[in-house]
């Protein structure tokens, strides 16, 4: 006869930084992820941001047989390297890879016949192959199109920002998205080089915007303004917190790994208060209104460990927040 006692406890991953990674991306924090996440191990959770496949691997193997893991991802390549590292589970019916976008998870969910889940996983920002394949334009370490979309074959593209967008929204852009202190100064720059065809040409021009001492600095956060404009990242990653807050059970988790402020500042205001502006709203008695608990009070960092196998973990924050029974609506 089963009952609870038959649950079998989630296994707890090796604390090797790279045993779930591939030569397509190497995941961060997975240990910190399924400790955090997993709290019913036949559950069915979601892996938002599929990638290569670490989290979605790391969590299927914490999970007893009946537990599932539908992946989410609008590259095409990703969910095909998922596919084929996942092809067993994938057969076994416990792993699903779905394209699209995580804005639209609900529906993504709902088409795919789920309407209720475990637990859902964000992990923000671009995979290591996007950022190391000169092709897509993301880094400006290597010469490549003026791209920067996370689906390739949609939407908009760098290039109609770079070269067709005016200087006061490329300034707006800049000044929001990448908190660039010389936005003005360097969108004036871009718009007098015009036209721009590659990511080493736009470097260039912004090196000769600045002074050398801050060119890096400066490049990173205007290929991150660029790149959120292009994907919408800010307002996709609105529209999935508010969507776990309806597709999550009782009980229930959300973790969510951010890159920069920009990202991390909405996690935590909707985490801890449930709405964007950071406003605490309480009820007759004095009890805070909102769907989440947070687990941390403050993110979950990587250990040295990690940090010395994967120097990119190191502007990665976690934060983790448990559906709660007597809220059932957003804030």
């Amino acid at each position: 006869m089963s009952g609870e006692d038959d649950i079998p406890e989630p296994h707890e991953p090796e604390h090797d930084p790279l045993r779930y990674a591939t030569g397509y991306h190497a995941p961060v924090l997975c240990k910190a992820v399924v400790e955090g996440l997993v709290t019913d191990p036949r559950g069915v959770y979601v892996d938002a941001t599929l990638g290569g496949g670490g989290h979605s691997a790391a969590l299927l193997e914490a999970l007893a047989p009946e537990g599932r893991v539908i992946g989410i991802d609008r590259d095409p390549a990703a969910s095909a390297a998922a596919r084929e590292r996942l092809a067993g589970e994938l057969a076994r019916g416990r792993f699903l890879a779905l394209e699209g976008n995580f804005a639209d998870v609900e529906a993504l969910l709902a088409e795919a016949g789920v309407s209720t889940v475990d637990g859902l996983l964000l992990d923000l920002g671009v995979s290591s192959r996007q950022i190391d394949a000169p092709e897509r334009g993301f880094s400006y370490r290597a010469e490549g199109p003026l791209d920067m979309r996370m689906n390739p074959d949609t939407g908009l593209s760098a290039d109609t920002v770079v070269n067709a967008w005016e200087e006061r929204e490329l300034r707006r852009v800049l000044r929001a998205y990448g908190e660039e202190p010389r936005a003005a100064k360097i969108a004036r720059a871009i718009v007098a080089a015009r036209p721009l065809a590659t990511t080493t040409e736009l470097a260039g021009v912004v090196r000769g915007a600045v002074r050398e001492r801050e060119a890096v600095k400066t490049l990173s956060r205007v290929f991150q303004a660029i790149r959120i404009a292009v994907n919408g990242e800010l307002e996709a990653l609105e529209r999935a917190l508010a969507a776990a807050a309806r597709l999550m059970r009782p009980g229930g988790r959300i973790a969510v790994i951010s890159y920069h402020s920009l990202e991390d500042r909405r996690v935590k205001r909707i985490l801890r208060y449930g709405n964007l502006e950071g406003r605490a709203v309480r009820d007759l008695y004095g009890n805070l209104i909102a769907p989440w608990r947070e687990i941390h009070r403050r993110p979950v960092t990587a250990d040295e460990a990690e940090l010395a196998a994967n120097p990119r973990a190191r502007s990665a924050r976690l934060r983790i927040a448990e559906r709660r029974a007597d809220a059932d609506d957003a804030v």
